[in-house]
């Protein structure tokens, strides 16, 4: 009866050491996990973040080329950037240091380009991906709280009801106006969706810092905002 017993006890021994063996060759062969981090064809370092079903980079786009190598124009100058139907960026009041903090300002000629402005196995999200996401974050009445990076480091005060419960890390980018002027920095972020409407205006999303609510709005293609991409 003993030897029946201790028998027993290592079958059932290696039966869970095989099991186990198993179940490990089978998350070997699960599709990889979103890296943390990504990086563009500039080498600027993106980090991710899951959220709901959808995969965002965490910081706003400093690309200054497609990712097949092809420079975007930086434009600096007002009358040039006002008469543009062809891809253009810019820094905030063209300086190198918001371009490096708050990302670029592009206009929708560069979002819209078959090359594709941002990193490999990402795009710019429709107004329809914008609309996944705010819809996860309880709706466009309350999802801009939760988006906007908190306290006052970069959002002007108040910063209303910021809380970045998902780790989205909106920052107030501002904007560049069809005219070439800059406007609202620490007090809006301006993100292009990749919809248009007309061959005039395209969506865009926004969120201020005496706002909790996101925004959806036409805005002529010419305006410069920034770019968040999205996984493919």
């Amino acid at each position: 009866m003993k030897t029946e017993t201790k028998f027993l006890m290592l079958f059932i021994s290696l039966t869970g050491i095989f099991l186990l063996f198993i179940s490990g060759c089978k998350k070997s062969d699960d599709p990889s996990p979103t890296p943390v981090t990504i990086t563009d064809i500039d080498g600027n370092v993106y980090h991710t973040v899951t959220i709901g079903t959808q995969v965002w980079l965490v910081e706003d786009l400093k690309s200054t080329k497609y990712r097949d190598g092809t420079s975007i124009v930086q434009e600096i100058d007002n009358a040039a950037w006002s008469t543009l139907t062809t891809a253009a960026y810019c820094d905030y009041d063209n300086s190198t240091s918001n371009g490096a903090t708050y990302g670029h300002l592009y206009n929708w000629f560069a979002v819209h380009d078959s090359r594709n402005i941002c990193p490999s196995g990402w795009h710019v999200p429709s107004d329809a991906e914008w609309t996944t996401l705010t819809d996860f974050l309880g709706g466009k009445s309350v999802a801009g709280g939760k988006m906007k990076e908190t306290g006052t480091a970069h959002w002007l005060s108040p910063n209303t009801g910021a809380t970045d419960e998902v780790g989205f890390k909106a920052l107030p980018g501002g904007e560049r106006r069809a005219t070439g002027q800059y406007i609202y920095l620490g007090e809006y972020g301006c993100w292009w969706s990749s919809t248009e409407n007309d061959a005039q205006q395209a969506w865009i999303r926004y969120v201020g810092n005496s706002e909790v609510d996101v925004t959806n709005q036409l805005y002529n293609k010419n305006y410069g905002y920034s770019v968040r991409c999205i996984k493919d």
